[in-house]
């Protein structure tokens, strides 16, 4: 059966039209002001009458299968994708993170196996860079004929994920050699061991010194440093999760070098600042992250220069922990913050927030809505235009908007396999009312009705490479 889309205003990020869809199979087949249902043979009718219609979102910094700092990440790619979808989000792309001891190709075949069959959405991964030896680049050739067009490299969690810099180098020159894009986590490793190691030494060991142990200059001093090997190696780069001002303006002076660096910030960054983390009870655990959310100084600079197109994307780092039993592996006395599993749940959150504090506030505009959480991240890994645009022949990636909604976020509704939510309390204005992943519908009303399987894994581009 085809889907007609009827009298919806299509919203892309330089286009702004009243037309209807019709959708055959797995992608549009046809745009035009007025499509008889008559002409589309077997089909249903979707009346996006007064919606808006936007390209499928793409969230390029999940974590869903996740082993980290000895548990697990709460969701599967049940929860993690059919929340993804009720939020609008039908591309994820998730960071696969092996240890520094495992093979790369079982690893990414490891992380595989937890989206084949289930992910109700489509999914891509960025591949690890944990280690760099000789077996190495063998392997990562290997991956990226699978279609895999960027590596992630961490500036932190030394030990465990993080690099030395012969390995970033080497890491670096093989992207370049490939046309692959270095997506890096910046901070200072060697800085944050020693703050985080002088402050529990005082007896600061909760979670509201999490973000003293991580201050925006060590983040800033990551991203000078990884712009430095971008600049002696020529590779691409995007730097992920970035948190404030002096990391933006680091990246933006080696732009203007001739860099090929592109930023991304992600949503708890844009409207949850550090009083969270220093909420009482050890309640301010649910918000640790790194790099940590900072000062509401460094918030407002981000819309702005989300607003001015110096941010390419935002993200989640979607990274979901419950609050019992895991989050308090870092609850004082017997513990401290070191310990506290890094990451909030928001998969499904993504899109609404940004509506409700960006669009419907006036901080940006619906074109630079759709480019944040659609269109750049396409064009940045290699999926445009089969997703991120609306146009014949691509992916009927579609999500249409209701502006008239009204809600709260809660835990008691939310869809992600968490116990709590970063959000909760929040009222959100507007959401998707239906989305359709690759022509199948999967949300309806704010609620997932699509089929766990039908996800299938994004064979992306290579940035040598022309867009088709």
């Amino acid at each position: 059966m085809s889907l007609l889309i009827q009298n919806g205003t299509i919203i892309t990020p330089d286009q702004r039209f009243v037309a209807d869809i019709l959708v055959t199979g797995e992608t549009i087949d046809r745009i035009a002001p007025r499509i008889d249902p008559a002409e589309a043979g077997d089909v249903e009718l979707i009346d996006a009458n007064g919606k808006y219609v936007f390209p499928g979102f793409i969230d390029p910094h999940v974590h869903i299968y996740l082993p980290f700092m000895g548990t697990y990440a709460k969701d599967t790619y049940d929860s993690g994708s059919r929340a993804a979808l009720v939020g609008g989000t039908t591309t994820l792309i998730e960071m696969c993170c092996p240890a520094r001891e495992d093979d790369p190709w079982e690893a990414y075949q490891l992380w595989k196996s937890k989206a084949e069959g289930i992910s109700a959405c489509d999914y891509s991964f960025h591949m690890g860079v944990t280690r760099f030896d000789e077996s190495t680049a063998p392997l990562l050739r290997r991956i990226v004929d699978d279609g895999i067009t960027s590596f992630k490299v961490f500036l932190a969690y030394k030990g465990a994920f993080g690099v030395n810099d012969e390995e970033l180098y080497q890491t670096c020159r093989l992207a370049r050699e490939l046309g692959v894009v270095v997506t890096a986590h910046c901070e200072n490793a060697d800085l944050v061991a020693q703050l985080q190691s002088a402050l529990v030494a005082a007896g600061k060991v909760g979670p509201e010194f999490h973000e003293p142990s991580r201050p925006v200059s060590v983040e800033a001093e990551g991203v000078h440093h990884f712009c430095t090997f971008l600049k002696m190696t020529g590779a691409s780069g995007y730097i992920v999760h970035t948190s404030c001002r002096d990391a933006v303006e680091a990246a933006l002076k080696f732009q203007t070098q001739g860099v090929d660096v592109a930023i991304e910030t992600v949503i708890p960054y844009l409207v949850l600042d550090k009083t969270y983390a220093e909420r009482p009870d050890f309640e301010g655990a649910k918000y640790v992250m790194s790099p940590p959310i900072r000062d509401r100084d460094h918030q407002a600079y981000l819309w702005n220069a989300l607003r001015a197109g110096l941010i390419s994307t935002v993200a989640t780092d979607h990274a979901p922990f419950d609050f019992a039993g895991q989050k308090e592996m870092g609850k004082p006395p017997e513990s401290d913050f070191t310990k506290i599993p890094n990451g909030i749940p928001s998969v499904e959150h993504r899109p609404t927030l940004l509506y409700t504090h960006g669009v419907a506030s006036g901080r940006i505009d619906l074109h630079r809505f759709v480019e944040l959480l659609s269109t750049a991240a396409a064009k940045q890994f290699g999926m445009f235009p089969r997703k991120g645009s609306i146009q014949p022949g691509c992916d009927a990636d579609l999500v249409i908007w209701d502006p008239e909604y009204r809600g709260t976020i809660s835990a008691a509704t939310h869809t992600m396999d968490t116990d709590y939510d970063g959000f909760e309390g929040f009222e959100i204005v507007g959401r998707p009312e239906v989305v359709t992943c690759r022509g199948q519908v999967s949300v309806r009303e704010g609620r997932f009705v699509g089929t766990l399987g039908h996800g299938r894994q994004v064979t992306r581009h290579l940035r040598s490479q022309t867009q088709p």
